[in-house]
C-alpha cells in the first residue's frame, strides 16, 4: 500500500514537472515569435526606404538621357595622384589601370558607340611637343577626346598643338601654363566651343598643395554622334 501510494506520488510529480516544462516551452515560444516579429518589424523596410538612390554611370549625381554617354573625370592632384577618366561606367585611365603619366593624359572615343579608341599620355616637361601634335593630327572625325593634366602638361606645348587643341572645342588652352590643372572633353570636327571643360591656375597664394592647385572633378553627358 505504501509502495503504491509512492509510486502515485512520484507519478504526480512528473506530471507536474512535465506540465510546467511544457508550459515553459510554449511562454519561450510565444516570446520568440512576439520578439521575432518586433524584429522584423522593426527592421523590414518601409516603402520609403526602400526607395533607395540609384547608382548612376560613373557614380553621376543624376543619370544621362538615352543618347548620350555619362562621363566623370579629374585631373591628376600634385605629382603624386594620376588623372582619372570614366566613361559609361568604364575607367578609361587611371593610376590603378598604370595608364596615366605626367603631362597631358588623353582617352580617344568613338563618337558613335562609345568604345575606346586608344589612350596615351605626352610628358609635356621633359618630353617631345611633336609627339602630341603627331597624335593629335591623327585623330580622326567624330571622335570624342578627353583630356586631363597631371604635374606639368604646358611648358612644351607651342602654338601648333594649342592650335589643336583649341580646334577641338577648347576656350581655355591658349591659358594653360606651367602646372595649371585643367580637364575637357572635345571632339574632332566640334563646331562650337565644349562645354565641358575647367582650369585653373597655378597660384601660390591659392594653390591647395604646395606647387600646384586643387584637382579638378567634372561630370557630364556627352551627346551621341548621329549623322
Amino acid at each position: 500500500m505504501m509502495r503504491a501510494g509512492g509510486i502515485l506520488k512520484l507519478a504526480a510529480l512528473a506530471s507536474v514537472f512535465f506540465l510546467a516544462v511544457f508550459l515553459a516551452f510554449e511562454l519561450i515560444e510565444i516570446n520568440f515569435h512576439v520578439h521575432l516579429g518586433q524584429l522584423f518589424a522593426r527592421y523590414t523596410p518601409t516603402e520609403e526606404a526602400t526607395t533607395k538612390q540609384s547608382r548612376y554611370k560613373c557614380n553621376l549625381s543624376k543619370p544621362c538621357p538615352e543618347d548620350h554617354f555619362s562621363f566623370k573625370m579629374a585631373s591628376g592632384a600634385a605629382s603624386v595622384v594620376g588623372p582619372k577618366i570614366c566613361l559609361e561606367d568604364n575607367i578609361l585611365m587611371s593610376g590603378v589601370k598604370n595608364n596615366v603619366g605626367r603631362g597631358m593624359n588623353i582617352a580617344l572615343v568613338n563618337g558613335r558607340t562609345g568604345e575606346l579608341i586608344k589612350t596615351d599620355f605626352f610628358d609635356m616637361w621633359a618630353g617631345d611637343v611633336n609627339t602630341l601634335i603627331n597624335f593629335l593630327v591623327s585623330v580622326e572625325d567624330g571622335t570624342v577626346v578627353m583630356m586631363a593634366t597631371f604635374d606639368d602638361s604646358a611648358t612644351k606645348l607651342n602654338d601648333e598643338a594649342r592650335k589643336l587643341i583649341s580646334d577641338l572645342g577648347s576656350s581655355n588652352i591658349n591659358s594653360l601654363g606651367f602646372r595649371d590643372n585643367w580637364i575637357f572633353v572635345g571632339g574632332k570636327g566640334i563646331k562650337t566651343k565644349s562645354p565641358f571643360e575647367q582650369y585653373i591656375k597655378n597660384n601660390a597664394e591659392s594653390n591647395k598643395y604646395e606647387g600646384w592647385p586643387e584637382v579638378l572633378e567634372m561630370e557630364g553627358c556627352i551627346p551621341r554622334r548621329q549623322d
